[in-house]
């Protein structure tokens, strides 16, 4: 059976075995995963601890529907999520995708408001399904094809300074204003449920806000009575060197969006609010069958205990900037490469053309360079001109390091537009 064409993988790569940030191949090659299952897999392939709970869950309860019967795994995730969640945000829905976690945060929003519609960040991505899909913005591919989409979605700027070309300061001020012409033009504040953000946009092409900009948005969204929702999908669980992306900013969401990295593999997500909007939610419409699934609650468990004693928030700080730093240093001597940007272990390089505009053939060739080198990469930006890192938050100074050379032969044979073998 062949792979569809709208399935292919980004590496020829069939894995076969995984070990903290390395995949071996069935070509008897061990890979360096800068890619973490799309930033899933945080405390790195198959740790220990996460495999033991995983383990022992199965033995014991496999699935008890959460809306049916609480189980110990459940509970205790609840605890530990206490532990790292916003002050305030103290009541939890548990489903399985990014996806399911942004709709129900939209659901949310809209009942407890009685508003309609919701604003978007312009190169946001929360989701394939038909409402997240229509919030999604950071690329045609992502929600074209099967209209209609939703209705009640609004775009407004995101700060993408090297997309503009102005400073981050001159972009931020752009945005604001934007948004304020937005709620005076197109969505009323009486009509607007909420604006929903990445901290960093992810498919978007790892563009971070800053911290005017969020704090515009939190400005705005408590005095005209809509909500913030901070869609940490991929941020959150450590990934930018603090625990939830929008730490870095200053500001407190009204609701946060989790996913990815809580489990370290196994699906799992949910969305965290104060239990008196969370209460405004109407009765049974939020729900789900696999939702908060026994075996997933006890891998987030260990993953959380992982996280917290062999300090992988620190790690991913420390490790970004080493990373950060040789990106930069390629970057230094490579004409094609526009922008380095990111936080923590959320990084990627931006390539362009002679006169500014995106170079996804290049972009391309680096990826599948790097393959060659033993490097597993992934493509993001609307042109997919954007090669982005995102290696387990346990990588230590010689992986970064094995990395960065692997990168910068990759950089050196997709810039002179060599073929990878």
């Amino acid at each position: 059976m062949a792979t569809r064409p709208q399935r292919s993988q980004a590496t020829p790569v069939v894995a076969t075995r995984g070990e903290g940030v390395h995949l071996h191949g069935e070509d008897g090659r061990r890979y360096l995963d800068f890619t973490a299952g799309i930033g899933v897999t945080s405390t790195g392939h198959c740790h220990p601890k996460v495999v033991a709970a995983a383990q022992e869950q199965v033995g014991t309860l496999i699935h008890g529907q959460y809306t049916t019967v609480m189980h110990e795994p459940l509970r205790r995730l609840v605890g530990k999520l206490g532990e790292v969640l916003p002050a305030g945000l103290d009541s939890l829905f548990f489903t399985n995708s990014g996806s399911e976690a942004v709709e129900a945060a939209l659901r949310l929003a809209r009942q407890a408001t009685g508003r309609p519609n919701v604003i978007v960040c312009h190169g946001g991505f929360h989701g394939r399904t038909v409402a997240a899909a229509s919030m999604t913005t950071s690329g045609t591919r992502f929600r074209s094809g099967f209209s209609p989409l939703m209705s009640g979605v609004v775009v407004t700027p995101f700060p993408s300074a090297h997309r503009y070309g102005w400073d981050e300061e001159t972009a931020t001020r752009f945005a604001l204003k934007e948004l304020d012409y937005t709620l005076q033009t197109i969505s009323s504040p009486a009509d607007t449920a909420a604006i929903i953000v990445e901290p960093v946009l992810g498919e978007g092409g790892y563009v971070p806000a800053n911290r005017a900009f969020m704090e515009g948005l939190q400005e705005r969204a408590d005095r005209l009575g809509f909500l913030l929702i901070a869609d940490e999908v991929q941020t959150g669980v450590g990934r930018t060197g603090r625990f939830w992306g929008h730490d870095h900013f200053g500001v407190t969401p009204d609701i946060l969006v989790t996913a990815k990295g809580l489990a370290s593999g196994f699906p799992l997500s949910g969305i965290a609010a104060p239990e008196e909007l969370m209460t405004r939610a109407w009765p049974g419409s939020q729900g789900g069958t696999y939702g908060a699934n026994a075996v997933a609650c006890a891998a987030a468990c260990a993953t959380l205990d992982v996280v917290r004693d062999e300090k992988l928030v620190e790690n991913a700080e420390a490790m970004g900037k080493r990373l950060r730093h040789g990106l930069d240093a390629v970057a230094d001597r490579t004409p094609g490469i526009g922008d380095v940007r990111g936080l923590g272990l959320m990084l990627a390089t931006e390539f362009v053309t002679e006169d500014g505009g995106p170079d996804p053939e290049t972009a391309a060739r680096v990826q599948r360079a790097a393959v060659d080198e033993g490097l597993l990469l992934l493509l993001c930006g609307a042109w997919n001109q954007v090669v982005r890192m995102i290696p387990a938050l346990v990588i230590d100074e010689s992986e970064v390091d094995e990395g960065l050379r692997a990168w910068a032969a990759a950089v050196e044979a997709g810039v002179s537009g060599a073929a990878p073998r």
